[in-house]
């Protein structure tokens, strides 16, 4: 793709309005659009203090046997969030995306810095995610980048992305290249996801899933995978990932004839629109206290920030997605730091910052892009 395209163009290139409801469901508005004061993180690491007080997250690390903290072990991915701009606007994203986001979005020139930065990270894996990473005009020479390096590449999809006009070619673009399809998904039934993401997404998220299969997806091809990823609808903790991939894998062949590779389960984070939802509906002092009491010292290996270096739509550079979204970014000093300014050994020793909403990465099976970490 030409390097002078705009996200005005790639949108006005979609054939679809991304406000409208054929283009996705929406049953709420950006927390940006809307200007609730929530937008702001320290409104919400206030209001995550107010509901558990006496939480210490590091504290409760170094009581399970990290008593520096946590450390990074070695970089395996390399995830990038190519912008906040998205054809959805689902009740509990943590990224508050959707069509409004439109100056958020990542540019041709933080593209090749993120290039140049993975040819010497020694990362195997390259994370896409957004708003719907789709979306962003880099998107496809992103992912051929990648693939020439020999990367893994995972493009993290909404579904309902796929049946854009100008995105219906991907199911078989992405076959051809081998990028693995991580899709949302809350539930197999269409009542939990719809309550979630809005009424009509479960039936375009199968109809999504279909293409995928007709592509080649699901069908066991370890150069075709396809992952569905769940969260609870509600304030509930994640269920058991093997158990509860056994019974959607029956439910969806049974009922759609659709079938997948795995299932990655994963805890609701309290922040931004999830956490209005948990502030409006009177459950937030309880979730915390049930990610609290549900703390597992044996997720603590498998967190995601300790072998993830997570790229933001500017450039700068977190632990974590989750951190990203709450700008808990790397600095040197009072700076910021920048993917062109990425080292392998600065990564390596930094100490990884964390706050109370690491509890949901931490509580039952643990919690990661990657699903259960214990």
């Amino acid at each position: 793709m030409s390097q002078l395209i705009t996200i005005e163009d790639r949108i006005a290139s979609l054939g679809v309005d991304l406000a409208s409801r054929e283009a996705g469901p929406k049953p709420t508005r950006s927390l940006r659009a809307r200007r609730v004061p929530l937008t702001a993180p320290e409104v919400q690491f206030a209001a995550l203090a107010e509901a558990a007080p006496g939480a210490d997250f590091d504290a409760a690390v170094a009581e399970a046997g990290f008593a520096e903290g946590l450390r990074p072990t070695a970089l395996d991915i390399f995830q990038i969030n190519l912008g906040k701009l998205c054809n959805m606007t689902c009740r509990h994203c943590h990224v508050d995306s959707g069509p409004d986001r439109v100056v958020e979005n990542m540019d041709r020139e933080t593209v090749d810095a993120c290039i140049a930065a993975i040819e010497r990270s020694g990362a195997h894996t390259v994370d896409l995610t957004g708003g719907a990473p789709e979306l962003n005009p880099h998107f496809r020479s992103l992912v051929d980048a990648c693939v020439e390096m020999g990367k893994h590449v995972i493009d993290r999809c909404n579904l309902t992305i796929l049946l854009v006009p100008k995105m219906r070619d991907l199911p078989g673009w992405f076959a051809e290249r081998g990028v693995e399809v991580v899709c949302s998904l809350p539930h197999y039934r269409a009542r939990n996801t719809d309550a979630q993401r809005g009424e009509g997404t479960y039936e375009k998220s199968i109809r999504a899933l279909t293409r995928l299969n007709e592509a080649g997806y699901g069908q066991g091809d370890p150069k075709r995978v396809l992952t569905l990823m769940s969260n609870p609808a509600g304030a509930f903790l994640a269920g058991d990932q093997s158990k509860l991939e056994a019974e959607w894998k029956a439910k969806l062949e049974r009922h759609h004839g659709v079938t997948f590779d795995r299932l990655l389960c994963l805890n609701n984070m309290p922040m931004s629109r999830f956490l209005e939802w948990l502030l409006d509906s009177g459950n937030l002092e309880g979730y915390m206290q049930r990610l609290l009491g549900a703390f597992n010292p044996g997720a603590i290996g498998g967190l995601m920030c300790r072998n993830t270096l997570s790229v933001g739509w500017d450039g700068r550079m977190y632990d974590c997605d989750f951190n990203q979204q709450l700008e808990m970014a790397f600095t040197d000093g009072d700076r910021p730091l920048h993917v062109a300014d990425f080292d392998l050994e600065r990564w390596q020793a930094r100490r990884i910052l964390t706050e109370r909403h690491c509890f949901g990465c931490t509580a039952g099976a643990g919690s990661s892009c990657g699903g259960a970490t214990a």
